[in-house]
Order: structure tokens, then sequence, then C-alpha cells
């Protein structure tokens, strides 16, 4: 599985940009997305190369399914609510309902 998480820049120079992710700083490659990138600027990061240049609606966005997917895959899970509804628990009707909808 790849995932891109999402940076703040701090600082940019020519086909670099220092970012902010979960409190480090790392050295980004901005080559894909261009040289218009500013401090604030928020990216998606995927193998310490930027991949797309996004907002920060969209960058919390990912990064609250990211601390999901991170609370799910500790020890006991059983204390994690999902964020939606999982196919068991939901009624016969809305299992059809789900699976018919386009």
């Amino acid at each position: 599985m790849c995932i891109g998480i999402p940076m703040q820049v701090e600082s940019v120079s020519p086909g670099i940009a220092l970012c902010m992710s979960r409190g480090a700083i790392q050295r980004v490659r901005t080559v894909l997305v261009g040289d218009d990138i500013v401090p604030g600027d928020w990216l998606l990061v995927f193998l310490d190369s930027a991949i797309e240049l996004i907002d920060a609606t969209r960058a919390h966005e990912i990064n609250a399914t990211l601390a999901l997917l991170e609370r799910s895959t500790d020890a006991d899970v059983s204390q994690t609510e999902a964020a939606f509804a999982l196919p068991s628990r939901m009624s016969r009707e809305e299992l059809i309902a789900l699976s018919t909808s386009h």
C-alpha cells in the first residue's frame, strides 16, 4: 500500500522544500509540483517527493484518516470507534442499499 503524507512547507529553495510533518522536519523534492510553492503551503509527499499541492482542508482530512488507521492498529482495537458505519453493524436493508447504489 502506498500512502502520501501531508506536509506543510517551512522554507523553499530550488527543487527542495523543508517541510514539517508530525513534529519532524524533512527535505522534500519539489520537481513534480513546480516552483510556485511558498512557506505555509501543504504538499502531499510520497517517498521524499511532493506529488501534489493540496489545501489545508484536504491535509487535515488525510491526517485525520491516517490517525484513525494508526489507532486501528493499536493492540486493543476493541475500544476504537470507527468514524464510519461498518457493514457488520448495518441492517440487511442498509447493506442492500449500499451494494445497489451508484
